[in-house]
C-alpha cells in the first residue's frame, strides 16, 4: 500500500465548498415552503441542523461566518417583525444568541475531529513507513540497496526530493569519500553540510539548535556507535508540524543506520572468523608438520648417513635396504606434504578448480598404475563399468584423492584380499568406489574419520594387532572429503557386510559440449 502523506495533508485542506453550500439551500428552501407550517423554533433547529452538516464540508472560519450570516438573515426572513434586523430582546435575543452559539460550537467541534482524523491519518502512514523501511532493510544483505526505499519515504513525507550519502560499511575519515555512494545531485555546500553530518552525528537545520540558517534538515543515519551516512531533507512548507516532520525523517534515518551498523557487524564478524579459522588451520598446518615430518626426516637422515659413513663395510644388500627406506619415507615425507598443501589450497574460499572433461576409466588407470609401481607385492584390482559419461573435473585432484583411498586400503587393510577400485553408474551420478577387506573402522571413529587431524592412532583402535601403526598427519581422508566436495559430489564410507570397507565417491554428472562435427550434423539439412 503506497501511502503519501504530504498528498493527504493537501487533500484534506482542500475542503469541499460545494456539499456546504448544497445543505444550506435545502436548509433555506425548506425553512420557507414549511414556514407556514412550522413554528419559529422549530425552523430555527432546522437552520442549527444545517450548520451542523454544512461543517462537515467547511472550514471552521467559512463554517463560523456561514452561521452568523445565516442567523442574521433568519431574524431578517422569519423572527417578527419580519422585513427588519428589529430584535426583541425579550422575545428573541436568547433564541438568535443560543443559534449562533450552537453553530459555532458544532463547528468547532466538527473541526477538531477533522483534525484528529487527519492527525491519525498522518500517525498511520508513518507507522506504516517505518514498518515499510523495516521489512526491506531486514531482508537486505546489503542495506545500502535499499536507499531508493528511504529516500522515497523522505519524498513521501515532505513532498520534495531528497539526498542520501552513505559511508562505506567499514567507517572510513569523513575527509576521504573513497567507497562513499551518494544519491541525489547535491552541490557543493550540501556536500560539506552531509560530510559534516555525518561525521559530527548531528543533525543541522531549523530547529536542531545547529546551522538553523540552512534551509534543509542534514539528519545523519545514525548507529548505536557512529554515523554512517546522512541525508538532505528540504524544510516542507505545508505542514504546521514541521518539528514532527523532522523527527519522524530522522527515525527513517536512524532505521538506515541501524542497518547499516548491524551489516558492518556482520562483516567485521565474518572477517574475523574467517582471520580466526586461517589463523588457526595455519597453526594446526605447521604443527602437524613440524611433528609428522620428523620420524621420517630423521629416517633418512640416519639411512643417509649410513650410507655416506659406512658405505665400505656395508655390503649390497644393506645398501638396497637403506636405499629403500630412504625411498619409501621420502615418498611417505611427499605425500604428506602434498595432502597438507592441497587441504590448505582448498579451503581457500573462491579455490577455482581446473576442470576438464575426463574419462573415468583413464583416472581409474593412472591410480592403478602408480599403485603397482609404488608396491608390486599388493594385488589392487579395478572394475569400470563401460559407457560412463565423461566427468567434469581437476584429473590431478580425482588421482590424488583415489590413490589416497588405495594408500589407506593397502596400509590399514591388514588382510592379504586385493583391493579394489570399481567405478558405475548410478542413479545420482557416477559412482567410484575403494573397497577392502580388513579390519574396517571402529563405529565410534566412524563420524569423524573425515575430519582433519583425525587419525585412528594404534592398532588396538582399528582391531588388528598386527597392522602397521598409524602415520601422516590425520589430513589424507580430510583432503578426499574436500576434493570431492569442490566438484559438487560427496564422499562417504561404508562399512561392507563380510567385513572391510568401502570408501564411496559420488560425483556429479553434467551434459558435455558439442563436438564441432556434432554441432555440424545438427545443422546441416536431412
Amino acid at each position: 500500500m503506497r501511502i503519501d502523506e504530504h498528498s493527504d495533508q493537501v487533500e484534506a485542506s482542500r475542503l469541499h465548498w460545494w456539499p456546504a453550500a448544497v445543505v444550506w439551500l435545502t436548509a433555506w428552501l425548506a425553512m420557507f415552503v414549511l414556514d407556514a407550517h412550522l413554528d419559529l423554533a422549530n425552523l430555527a433547529l432546522m437552520l442549527v441542523l444545517a450548520s451542523a452538516l454544512a461543517a462537515l464540508w467547511s472550514s471552521p472560519l467559512t463554517s463560523m461566518l456561514a452561521c452568523a450570516l445565516s442567523v442574521l438573515a433568519f431574524n431578517f426572513s422569519f423572527v417578527p417583525p419580519r422585513g427588519t434586523f428589529t430584535v426583541d430582546f425579550r422575545q428573541h435575543a436568547l433564541l438568535l444568541a443560543t443559534m449562533l452559539a450552537v453553530g459555532w460550537i458544532v463547528t468547532l467541534l466538527m473541526a477538531r475531529q477533522r483534525q484528529l482524523a487527519v492527525n491519525a491519518r498522518t500517525h498511520a502512514s508513518r507507522a506504516e513507513q517505518l514498518r515499510a523501511l523495516g521489512e526491506a532493510l531486514r531482508d537486505a544483505d546489503d542495506p545500502r540497496a535499499r536507499a531508493p526505499i528511504l529516500l522515497d519515504s523522505l519524498a513521501r513525507l515532505t513532498g520534495t526530493r531528497a539526498t542520501l550519502l552513505m559511508l562505506p560499511l567499514a567507517p572510513a575519515a569523513p575527509a576521504d569519500a573513497a567507497g562513499s555512494i551518494v544519491l541525489g545531485d547535491p552541490g557543493e555546500d550540501e556536500k560539506a553540510g552531509l560530510w559534516i553530518s555525518a561525521s559530527q552525528c548531528q543533525a543541522m537545520g531549523p530547529g536542531t539548535g545547529r546551522h538553523e540558517e540552512q534551509a534543509a534538515w542534514y539528519l545523519p543515519l545514525r548507529g548505536r556507535s557512529s554515523s554512517f551516512g546522512a541525508a538532505l531533507v528540504p524544510v516542507p512548507t505545508h505542514p504546521s508540524d514541521t518539528g514532527q516532520v523532522r523527527e519522524h525523517a530522522q527515525a527513517l534515518c536512524d532505521q538506515m543506520g541501524a542497518a547499516l551498523e548491524r551489516s558492518a557487524a556482520l562483516h567485521a564478524a565474518t572477517a574475523a572468523r574467517d582471520a580466526a579459522r586461517s589463523q588457526a588451520l595455519r597453526n594446526t598446518l605447521l604443527a602437524a608438520i613440524s611433528h609428522d615430518h620428523r620420524t621420517p626426516l630423521a629416517t633418512i637422515l640416519g639411512a643417509a648417513s649410513s650410507l655416506h659413513d659406512q658405505d665400505a663395510r656395508l655390503s649390497p644388500e644393506q645398501r638396497r635396504r637403506l636405499a629403500a627406506t630412504i625411498v619409501d619415507e621420502a615418498t611417505q615425507l611427499a605425500r604428506s606434504t602434498e595432502n597438507t598443501l592441497q587441504l590448505a589450497r582448498l579451503d581457500t574460499p573462491g579455490v577455482v578448480l581446473h576442470r576438464d572433461w575426463e574419462s573415468a576409466e583413464e583416472i581409474v588407470g593412472t591410480v592403478l598404475r602408480r599403485s603397482r609401481q609404488r608396491d608390486a607385492a599388493h594385488l589392487v584390482r579395478a572394475s569400470v563399468e563401460q559407457g560412463l559419461p565423461l566427468l567434469s573435473c581437476d584429473a590431478v585432484l580425482l588421482v590424488q584423492l583415489l590413490e589416497n583411498l588405495v594408500d589407506n586400503a593397502l596400509k590399514y587393510g591388514g588382510s592379504s584380499a586385493p583391493v579394489e577400485i570399481v567405478a558405475r553408474r548410478t542413479t545420482d551420478g557416477v559412482l567410484i568406489a575403494v573397497r577392502d577387506r580388513g579390519p574396517g573402522v571402529p563405529p565410534e571413529w566412524r563420524s569423524r574419520i573425515f575430519d582433519t587431524f583425525q587419525r585412528i592412532g594404534s592398532a588396538k583402535e582399528r582391531g588388528d594387532m598386527d597392522a602397521p601403526a598409524g602415520r601422516g598427519a590425520g589430513v589424507g581422508l580430510a583432503v578426499c572429503r574436500a576434493i570431492a566436495r569442490a566438484h559438487g559430489g560427496e564422499l562417504r564410507f561404508r562399512a561392507r557386510s563380510h567385513g572391510g570397507s568401502s570408501f564411496e565417491l559420488l560425483l556429479p554428472v553434467r551434459t558435455p559440449p558439442a563436438t564441432v562435427d556434432e554441432a555440424a550434423a545438427r545443422e546441416s539439412p536431412p
